[in-house]
């Protein structure tokens, strides 16, 4: 039997989830993700497990038979860096370098503040990113 996601979506208001944050910059910076990824996707904002706040959503499976459902994109508001959980692609390689400060790794872009990235060029990752797993993974 597939082993189950451990992160799943959760009835926890994003709100109450936000307002909690205990640092004011990562506060606020989490509620301008959290608005700008509302006004890409068109989809509200969803408490997948304990800290990651996701828009939209698809089914995966794997090769190997597991199965389960994510958030098409997402951020986490973490101590360290705003973690945002984008599609890697092409796209995304060609849009990075005019991001500003931030580290990648996997699907994750960390940043540490988000006055360090061009906001302009955030909006259109977040869109592609969104775009390409609604393409890959459609309803």
């Amino acid at each position: 039997m597939a082993a189950e996601a451990k992160t799943k979506p959760t009835d926890v208001s994003v709100d109450d989830f936000i307002a909690a944050v205990p640092d004011p910059v990562r506060r606020a910076d989490a509620e301008v993700v959290a608005a700008l990824f509302a006004e890409v996707t068109g989809q509200r904002a969803t408490l997948w497990g304990p800290s990651i706040v996701g828009f939209g959503a698809y089914h995966y499976v794997y090769d190997s038979g597991r199965q389960g459902d994510a958030p098409a994109i997402a951020f986490s508001p973490r101590k360290p860096h705003l973690v945002l959980y984008l599609h890697a692609g092409e796209a995304r390689d060609a849009l990075s370098p005019r991001l500003g400060k931030h580290k990648t790794e996997g699907g994750c872009i960390y940043v540490k503040r988000l006055s360090d990235v061009n906001m302009d060029v955030l909006r259109e990752l977040a869109a592609v990113s969104y775009a390409a797993i609604k393409a890959r993974y459609p309803d």
